[in-house]
This record gives structure tokens, C-alpha cells and sequence, in this order.
């Protein structure tokens, strides 16, 4: 039996069991000794009397004996060397199959790179722009309301003009909702402009997502030794969740009672899709994080028994746009088309010098590449030798512009006008089921439990209006394979060893060691660095204007 505080049962028996136990075996072996004895079997074996003294010709047998046992011995060693021979020679064989690409070895290298190559293949196909244009029409056609997500730092900028034309062109079939997400990085002052711009083409709900939803295991983890207290942090809190829930359950009760309403989450990389549909469902059930793309394919969560919420993979930005349209809204630094470098310098463009110098805490710069070596020695991202890493500088700078804790804000448009796709038919007829009043209070509420930051502290920024995207797949210019720099390295030292002329012998005397190439790279190096200016100085004249020197000839008693 398992005592209670040991690790391991012990082994411990009763005397009465034990000597039980030593009888039973004891009756065995008895039984196993008479069949034997029966059947005359004998466990020992007959000992070798060996050649008696009274036998004739005893010295001849022995000497026979001993030869033989030197015969078998040798016959044993030739067997082991034969067989040593024989794997050689397999092992031999086995090599040159491998080289020849035949061999078991070779086969198996052959398979796992197809395989690698296949799981290659599979991500840049689910990562490929024209899978996410798929996807997202997937998305479109099966949603009966679509909810465009917008940064409220920057809504204007959030919106695709496509995209709501071809919601809209399903007359009134489909409804179209807008989401102002991230309203705690914005002044309440400019919330509330953008708020009324746009409820007046589309209904709008304020939204802040939280931050720090776990899954479920992790959530009955922690609430078993920790007191059920709500967490009322700014991450940690969500505000709007229930005037979006109310208005959509609304909608879903007006349809047939086996239909379930689906609600299609649409917008550009990282405005906080997946963000929301967590925050709904309080559980993690989507893939976030500050890394911009990372849902790829649509996904259907429940959220009630009659509502149903589709995430779907950010909106492919044109490539017409411009260059801090681009770098926000797009995925080029992410899959190599742009350098980093090149997105954070239109994006200080963009921007007020002074709000940037004083939110980051650095000197006064000329051009970006002087901000990011300033940023990068504010934040110790330095290289080997003290050299500032101004790349990764750059892309901490672009996740904070893209991720959920920089708070810039752009300016709502004064003069209000319906774009093209827009009129006043089709905005009556959005707002024709909706019961505006409660989002409006749900609005207010939001307002209130919201802690926006000061004017001061939030870096003014110009928005260029409206990204265009692509949503035809015939539109997206057709992918080019990237090489890599070892590949361009590796093609240009095969071009330059083509057009190289033929070598021509040069004297003992003319030929230059590598030691004292480099002596002489070091010292031309040296002459650059320093300047040495010429000084005419006569040093006679020195001597006799000073009448402190010392003579040595003197002698002190």
C-alpha cells in the first residue's frame, strides 16, 4: 500500500506472506525436479574426464587436441576479418550510391527537402496577397452585416473606399457598420469630432478593446487562488462591448428564427479585428499581438446561440497610395518589399518635429537617419563596437506607430460631404433597423468610462485621406521571387569573374603581401582621420627668450 507522504510504495511484506510465498517456490522447483528426473533429463552437464594416464598414445591425442583448438581459433579470426571486409565493402558502396544521389541516405534527403519545400510552398500561398483578397471576398459574400474597423487615430486613413462600394452594391441586402477602435490613444476632443463625421454616412460605435484576455484554462487557473475582483486597468478593461452586443443581437432577433446573423470583421492590418471578436467572446479565441498580419485565413466564432462573428485577414493596401499610407496600413517591411528605414522617413513627414522630440525624449535632428541614431542610443540598441542598430530602431519606432500604446491623432474634415458610392437613400436605409438612440447612449457611456489622454501629450499627424485596396485579384501585380542578398552577392562574383582579364606575371619585386595591404589600408585609414597641421617653430630662438631654463651646470651644496 501507497503511504500517503512517500514518493514510492514500499516493498515491504508480512512474515506470513513471505514464508508463504518461499513454501509455493520451494514446491516448484520439486515438481520441475521429478518430471525431469522422470523423463531423464539432467540440469548438470557430464564433466570431461580429459585423456586417462593408462591410455596408449595419451601425448599424441593431447598434442591432436591442441592443434584443433588452434585450427578452430584461426577459422574464427579469418570469419571475423571477412565479415569486417564485407561491411567496408557495403559501407563503400552505400558512399558512392549517396553521391550518386541513389543511395537510401540520399532518398531520405530527397524527401524531407520535398517535404520542406511543400510546407514552404503552403505558407507563401496562405501569406500571398492574392489568398487574402480570396479570403476576404469569402468573407464579404458570407456576412450579412459587415463591420469596417477603423484606428481612431486615424479613421479617415482606415477607410477603403472598395470596400464599401462593394458592400454597398448588394442594395440593401448586406448592412455596413463602422467600429472606432483605440479610442484611449486619442484626445476626447478629436473623438468626438470624428464621431459625428461619421455617424453622418454610417452608424458608429465607440470601442476599446481589451488587452489582456487569456483562454480559458488560464482563466479558471487563476480564478481558483485568486479573489474574483474586476480589474479596472486601462489594458485590461473593454468599454462598448454592450451597445455593439444589444445592436446586433437587435438585428438577429428580426431574422428567421433557425438563421443565425453573420457578422463579416473587415478592415486593415492591425486596427484591432481580432482585438474585438475576443473582447465580445471574453475569451481568447483569435491570434493577436503587436505583430501586424497574423490572421491570415477567415474564422468563425459563436458568439451567442444566434450571432456568429467571422474574423477575416487585413485588406491588401494598393501600391498607388503613398509612402506613410503604405507603411501604416501595409505589410511591406514585414515581407521585405520596403526597408524600414524608408517607412519611418515618410512618416516623420508626416508629423510635427517637436511633438516627435518630446515624446521620445531626443536632441533636435536634421533628417530621420539622425533620429533613429539618437533613438537608438536612448534605447542602448547598439551593435558590436558602440555602432547604433538604426534598423531596429526603426522597426520599434513602426510597431509603436502600429501597435496600441503611441497616442498620435489626425484632424476631422470640416466641410462634410457623401463620397460617390454614397447618398442619402442609402444612409436612411443603414440606420432603417438600427435603434439609433441606444447607440448613441452606448456611445455616451463609453465616453465616460474612457481615460483619454491630454492634447499635449498625443503627436499631431496628417492624414492623407482615404487608402485604396485591393479586393479584384486580377488588380495585384503578379509576385516576383525575392533573392537574397548571398544569391545577388554569389551572381555578382560570378559576373565579375567572367569579365576578368587573364592574370599577367609580375615580378619578385612588385608583388605585395596581404600583411602589408593591410598595413597600408590601416595607414591611409590614419592620414584621413588626422590632420596634422605644419607649425614653424625655431627652437634656438626659444632658448634664448627663456630666461627660466635650467642650468645644469650649477651645483646646490
Amino acid at each position: 500500500m501507497k503511504r500517503p507522504k512517500l514518493k514510492k510504495a514500499s516493498k515491504r511484506i508480512s512474515c506470513a506472506k513471505r514464508f508463504k510465498i518461499q513454501k509455493k517456490v520451494r514446491e516448484h522447483n520439486r515438481k520441475v525436479k521429478k518430471e525431469a528426473k522422470k523423463k531423464g533429463i539432467s540440469r548438470r552437464p557430464k564433466k570431461d574426464i580429459g585423456v586417462p594416464n593408462s591410455a596408449p598414445f595419451k601425448e599424441e591425442v593431447l598434442r591432436e587436441a591442441e592443434q584443433r583448438k588452434q585450427e578452430l581459433e584461426t577459422l574464427k579470426e579469418q570469419n571475423k576479418i571477412a565479415k569486417q571486409q564485407e561491411r567496408a565493402e557495403k559501407r563503400k558502396k552505400e558512399k558512392e550510391a549517396d553521391s550518386a544521389g541513389d543511395g537510401p541516405a540520399a532518398k531520405k534527403a530527397k524527401k524531407v527537402a520535398k517535404a520542406k519545400e511543400a510546407k514552404a510552398a503552403l505558407i507563401k500561398e496562405k501569406s500571398a496577397k492574392t489568398f487574402k483578397c480570396c479570403e476576404l471576398n469569402k468573407v464579404i459574400e458570407d456576412s450579412d452585416v459587415i463591420v469596417e474597423v477603423l484606428d481612431a487615430r486615424d479613421p479617415l486613413g482606415c477607410r477603403c473606399p472598395q470596400l464599401e462600394e462593394t458592400v454597398l452594391k448588394h442594395e440593401g441586402k448586406k448592412k455596413l457598420l463602422f467600429i472606432l477602435n483605440k479610442i484611449d490613444l486619442v484626445p476626447k476632443d478629436n473623438v468626438e469630432k470624428w464621431l459625428r463625421y461619421l455617424e453622418a454616412e454610417c452608424p458608429t460605435f465607440l470601442f476599446k478593446a481589451s488587452m489582456q484576455i487569456q483562454d480559458r484554462t488560464v482563466q479558471q487557473r487563476k480564478q481558483r487562488g485568486v479573489n474574483p475582483v474586476l480589474d479596472h486597468s486601462r489594458a485590461a478593461s473593454c468599454l462598448g462591448r454592450d451597445g455593439l452586443l444589444q445592436t446586433l443581437t437587435g438585428l438577429a432577433n428580426k431574422k428567421d428564427a433557425e438563421t443565425m446573423l453573420k457578422v463579416g470583421v473587415v478592415g486593415f492590418p492591425n486596427v484591432g479585428k481580432s482585438s474585438i471578436i475576443n473582447s465580445l467572446k471574453e475569451v481568447r479565441v483569435c491570434h493577436v499581438g503587436v505583430q501586424r498580419g497574423l490572421t491570415r485565413c477567415k474564422q468563425e466564432v459563436h458568439i451567442t446561440k444566434r450571432l456568429k462573428m467571422i474574423d477575416s485577414p487585413g485588406i491588401v493596401a494598393s501600391s498607388s497610395n503613398p509612402g506613410d499610407a503604405m507603411a501604416l496600413r501595409s505589410l511591406q517591411v514585414e515581407e521585405k518589399e520596403e526597408s524600414p528605414l524608408e517607412a519611418v522617413r515618410t512618416l516623420l513627414k508626416q508629423c510635427s518635429q517637436q511633438h516627435i522630440m518630446l515624446q521620445y525624449n531626443v536632441p533636435d535632428y536634421r533628417n530621420s537617419l539622425e533620429f533613429l541614431t539618437a533613438f537608438a542610443k536612448k534605447r542602448g540598441f547598439l551593435q558590436k563596437g558602440g555602432v547604433p542598430n538604426t534598423e531596429l530602431a526603426a522597426m520599434t519606432f513602426l510597431s509603436d506607430w502600429t501597435g496600441p500604446k503611441l497616442s498620435y491623432h489626425s484632424r476631422a474634415p470640416e466641410h462634410q460631404g457623401l463620397p460617390s458610392y454614397l447618398t442619402e437613400a442609402i444612409v436612411t436605409e443603414l440606420r432603417s433597423d438600427l435603434d439609433m438612440d441606444v447607440v448613441r447612449k452606448g456611445n455616451e457611456d463609453v465616453k465616460k468610462g474612457v481615460r483619454f489622454p491630454n492634447l499635449a501629450s498625443s503627436i499631431s499627424f496628417n492624414s492623407r485621406g482615404p487608402t485604396a485596396g485591393v479586393l479584384n485579384v486580377s488588380e495585384l501585380p503578379k509576385e516576383s521571387i525575392t533573392i537574397t542578398a548571398a544569391t545577388e552577392a554569389d551572381e555578382k562574383m560570378d559576373e565579375t569573374a567572367n569579365t576578368e582579364e587573364p592574370e599577367v606575371e609580375t615580378p619578385a619585386s612588385t608583388v605585395v603581401t596581404p600583411i602589408q595591404e593591410s598595413t597600408e589600408k590601416k595607414k591611409a585609414k590614419a592620414t584621413k582621420k588626422v590632420k596634422f597641421v605644419p607649425v614653424n617653430i625655431d627652437l634656438t630662438s626659444v632658448q634664448q627668450s627663456n630666461d627660466d631654463a635650467y642650468d645644469f651646470n650649477t651645483d646646490f651644496v
